[in-house]
């Protein structure tokens, strides 16, 4: 990218109230002229950029310059469900593992229209759209800046780890400095001082630290969330996870009837800001690791695609049984194209080798 000198020039309005300011404060322009001068030196790979600096910096004035043509701050959602904003030509499949990647797994949300979601949620779905467009490159401006900032550092880590499963490249454009670790980008251009960097490897995500709690009461918060259904079993124990003092992830476990010392995981939800991230996984297989160390065996039946390939890889869970079911009757079929995968699996591990979310 050679070097940039940016000068923009607006002239003053002659309106009355432009005026009297400018004879009160000795102001004799006619017009303000901002200049940007600096270099973005990008290596040959990356897949993740960050521009930032203060407000009034420079920041979205470079930012549309040097890329105009790959250059968005918001998308036009006019459809009653966020799936229909879509490409047409997209199939569903494609879209679900977007919305999946970049940390929105919330298939109740999927059907609700963009205008109703959080703005966490907008974000998650504003990057997916981005990644299902033609676009090779994305220039993403005011990132992270209408969301709270844990909120924002989860999505951050999420929208990474869904960039670099592609072949895209991403450059946020923020004011904020505290998402760059959970970006982990390959270069920083720096507005407040036109300042560029490489990054590569310097930045590591921090570890999201969860204390578990044994606690009833917190179902309401979390049920409109789970993929399947809303109902809990009043027998179950049930589990909440913390982070930075706020609940943000829930399991609850069954008793298996009929068969000693072993327990069932009944629902496992995360609330949608905190998902994209691996905390839903995490927090399943430390529920699961305590009841095995106490003596019990531990089963899961799940057909959400994150813990199924999660658990395809761990050496902690093994998989007991893998078909294809109805979703109104559950009995076994390959007639109807809207049947579900369904997998069983039991935890056999001690030591969990994946405990950072």
């Amino acid at each position: 990218m050679p070097n940039f000198d940016i000068i923009r020039k607006t002239k003053h309005s002659e309106s009355y109230r432009c005026t009297a300011t400018k004879g009160q404060f000795d102001i004799e322009t006619t017009e303000s002229i901002e200049r940007f001068t600096g270099k973005i030196d990008m290596p040959d790979k990356w897949s993740i950029g960050v521009i930032c600096g203060n407000s009034g910096t420079g920041k979205t004035t470079i930012a549309k310059e040097l890329f105009p043509n790959n250059y968005i701050m918001c998308h036009d959602y006019v459809s009653e469900c966020v799936l229909d904003d879509f490409p047409k030509n997209m199939n569903l499949k494609d879209i679900h593992k977007i919305l999946n990647t970049v940390g929105f797994s919330s298939p109740p949300s999927w059907l609700k229209p963009y205008s109703v979601l959080s703005t966490g949620e907008k974000m998650r779905v504003d990057i997916a759209k981005a990644i299902a467009s033609d676009e090779d490159l994305i220039v993403f401006d005011e990132f992270t800046s209408v969301v709270d900032r844990n909120v924002a550092q989860i999505g951050s880590a999420a929208i990474a780890k869904a960039i670099r499963k592609t072949e895209k490249q991403f450059i946020a454009v923020t004011c904020h400095f505290d998402i760059i670790e959970w970006l982990e980008p390959d270069w920083v251009f720096d507005t407040n001082t036109m300042r560029f960097e490489v990054t590569r490897g310097r930045y590591r995500r921090p570890n999201i630290e969860i204390s578990i709690c044994e606690k009833r009461g917190l179902w309401d918060m979390f049920k409109k969330y789970h993929y399947l259904a809303t109902n809990l079993n009043n027998s179950s124990k049930q589990y909440v996870g913390y982070y930075q003092g706020k609940p943000i992830v829930f399991t609850a476990v069954l008793p298996m009837i009929g068969v000693k010392n072993m327990r069932k995981e009944h629902r496992t939800v995360v609330l949608p800001d905190y998902q994209g991230v691996g905390i839903g996984s995490a927090f399943s297989d430390e529920i699961a690791k305590m009841y095995v160390e106490n003596g019990y065996r531990y089963v899961s039946v799940t057909n959400n695609p994150a813990f199924i390939a999660r658990r395809t890889k761990s050496k902690n869970w093994v998989l007991k049984n893998y078909g294809r079911y109805s979703l109104h009757t559950g009995i076994s079929s390959n007639k109807n194209k809207y049947n579900r995968i369904k997998t069983s699996w039991e935890y056999v591990g001690g030591d969990n080798e994946d405990k950072q979310a």
